[in-house]
């Protein structure tokens, strides 16, 4: 089977995308911005939140290693999809929780996960679905974030160790830092 791509959008993609990097089946994850009306916006522009695009990830997976259910579970595992337009202390339209599916079969899918969510969350996920507009690519910069400049950053440093900790802890099979070690 052919790989497959799912475009996330959790708050920060400095933190959902070093999340989704350390997923077994994952075979690349691409930062950028998706779901605004600008054309290739800037960073700045994005976190200006005048341009309507979230912070999203490009993750592309094997499907016969990670299933999509599976890899939507995962997302909303280690972000809080209740905020409502907001990740912790990132505030803003441009860090909603939002699923962009590629396909019909991506959006019953997504469906499915957010009634799954919204099982442990008491009724609470805000996340949305949303169509599937134009990609673009974050600078290159913001691309592997975590593995460069990222543990330098107080703020890097502070919320993706505990994002990390509960894929390793919740989906011990599917992380590979976890396999790595046993």
């Amino acid at each position: 089977m052919a790989e497959e791509v799912v475009v996330l959008a959790g708050g920060c993609f400095w933190c959902t995308e070093a999340v989704f990097l350390d997923v077994v089946g994952v075979k690349s994850v691409e930062s950028g911005y998706t779901g605004g009306e600008v054309a290739n916006p800037t960073y700045k522009q994005v976190c200006g939140g005048d341009t309507g695009h979230a912070e999203a990830i490009r993750v592309t997976f094997d499907p016969e290693q990670l299933s999509y259910d599976d890899l939507l579970d995962i997302f909303f595992a280690t972000h809080d999809p209740t905020q409502l337009n907001h990740q912790g202390n990132d505030i803003g339209t441009q860090y909603r929780s939002a699923i962009f599916p590629q396909n019909e079969e991506q959006e019953r899918k997504a469906r499915e996960g957010i009634a799954r969510a919204n099982a442990e969350h008491d009724g609470r996920v805000v996340t949305t679905i949303e169509p599937m507009g134009d990609w673009w690519p974050a600078e290159g910069y913001h691309q592997d974030y975590w593995a460069t400049e990222g543990q330098r950053n107080p703020y890097c440093i502070a919320v993706i160790p505990p994002k990390l900790q509960k894929l390793r802890k919740s989906f011990q099979a599917r992380a590979k830092s976890a396999t790595a070690q046993a």
